[in-house]
């Protein structure tokens, strides 16, 4: 079914400022400053490990120097667990739920909210997002026009990351249209280098290269119908998109090695192919967090040794495409800390909690008042100046849409049907039969079980 979306009218929000003004009933706004919650522990789920969860304790100390409150934290990826959803569960059934779950699909928001497991945000949290968020994240973070979820952090999924020797050794230019790109990697190739390396052994990049693909072509409103399987993987706009997929993997100088290298290259491999001693391609799509691998795994300086250009438009009068992503803060409704969840999420919807991490690197943030000189790098700046100046033409990433079972699982569904299809791109009206067939089965299973987005 279609997701609703939800609207905060400035009456609304004056409306909620007084009523905030009138009960200054959260910790955060407490005018005496007081550490309203010494000695307490709130306690926080995610799946964020290493760097990533190294980066988010300095978020969650932030909130402890301004409460006094002690924060746990729980990974999934530290635990070895790559199904978030079922990560919670178990913490449910055993009678450990935490307070705050950072949740990193918008399906298993929806999946949480449908089964009951969600407290509705407040009224000051509310405000405190609409005074620092584009509507579109709110509406993601809601349903049934119910708010239950803050979106922290973001991706920008619509970036192609580029090696400026290569470009410059074949004389080529960051392209204006997706017709220029094709051309632009023949030239690259004839120059002695590949236009590019794909992560396919992951597969869920894949995903993010059709969806890219399917926005640019088709535009908004299909985008929004196939999310939502309003329409079917059947509809020629799809297979015109997998066509136009298709035709990058019956070309080894569009991808190095072709289908089968890349369904044996995973994302580390991949940028490592772009920003290696020896450069195996000149180009590698995915998100921003591609920079943090260039400067993490390859220990380049992203400013100086790499650069991006948005994904571009297909086709005369089409728009360039935004899609991202991102891990939504929600209270859960079996925690025994409600007040203190509420304010902790309050608090990671200020610009000055984003910050905190922003100039870590290897995040990005939906805030619009987040200052981007808090990015340590220009190339991370521009990424974030382009995901904010976007507003609400951002699309929400498809897969993390759609039920696991199709959109989030290794070895079947969407990712299985679109490594299969690289493998041998010959067939486009097939491989849409069988994602038509796989979508249906998995939208069904996620209805009868009360977990449909």
């Amino acid at each position: 079914m279609r997701r609703p979306r939800i609207a905060v009218s400035r009456l609304a929000a004056a409306a909620v400022a007084l009523a905030i003004t009138a009960t200054a009933c959260s910790g955060l706004n407490n005018a005496s400053g007081e550490q309203e919650f010494s000695g307490q522990t709130l306690t926080v789920a995610g799946t964020w490990n290493g760097a990533e969860g190294k980066n988010f304790r300095k978020v969650l100390d932030g909130f402890t120097k301004k409460t006094g409150a002690k924060v746990k934290f729980a990974s999934s990826r530290a635990q070895g667990r790559d199904d978030f959803g079922l990560f919670i569960r178990d913490m449910l059934k055993s009678g450990k739920a935490p307070d705050v779950a950072m949740v990193p699909q918008v399906g298993v928001l929806q999946q949480f909210a449908q089964k009951g497991w969600l407290e509705p945000l407040p009224p000051r949290v509310e405000l405190e997002a609409a005074r620092n968020f584009a509507l579109v994240w709110q509406n993601y973070g809601s349903v049934r026009r119910i708010f239950y979820g803050l979106y922290f952090k973001a991706s920008h999924k619509s970036t192609v990351w580029y090696n400026p020797k290569t470009f410059d050794k074949a004389d080529v230019l960051p392209p204006k249209d997706y017709k220029e790109l094709v051309e632009s990697g023949k030239k690259l190739a004839d120059a002695g280098t590949p236009a590019f390396s794909v992560a396919g052994k992951d597969a869920w990049p894949l995903t993010d290269w059709f969806e890219n693909i399917y926005l640019a072509q088709a535009g908004p409103a299909n985008y929004a119908k196939l999310a939502t399987n309003e329409i079917g993987w059947t509809d020629p706009t799809v297979i015109k998109a997998l066509k136009t997929f298709g035709k990058l993997f019956e070309d080894k100088d569009m991808v190095t090695g072709g289908g089968n290298e890349a369904l044996r290259t995973d994302l580390n491999e991949s940028v490592g192919a772009v920003y290696g001693k020896d450069p195996k391609a000149a180009m590698v799509y995915e998100g921003d967090f591609v920079a943090g691998i260039i400067s993490g795994e390859f220990h380049r300086k992203v400013d100086d040794d790499a650069d991006f250009f948005e994904f571009p438009p297909i086709g005369k009068g089409k728009q360039a495409p935004v899609i991202s992503g991102g891990d939504a803060a929600v209270a859960m409704k079996a925690g025994k800390n409600k007040d203190m969840a509420m304010s902790f999420i309050e608090y990671l919807a200020s610009p000055k909690a984003a910050e905190l991490w922003a100039k870590e690197g290897g995040f990005l943030s939906p805030n619009i008042n987040l200052d981007l000189d808090a990015y340590p790098d220009e190339t991370t700046r521009k990424v974030a100046k382009s995901l904010v100046d976007a507003g609400e033409a951002v699309q929400f990433d498809m897969s993390d849409q759609a039920p696991g079972d199709f959109g989030g699982t290794p070895g079947q569904g969407e990712w299985q049907l679109l490594q299969e299809f690289i493998r041998d791109p010959s067939n486009p009206e097939k491989t849409a039969q069988k994602l038509d067939q796989a979508a249906a089965k998995a939208y069904l299973d996620a209805s009868a079980t009360g977990t449909s987005g």
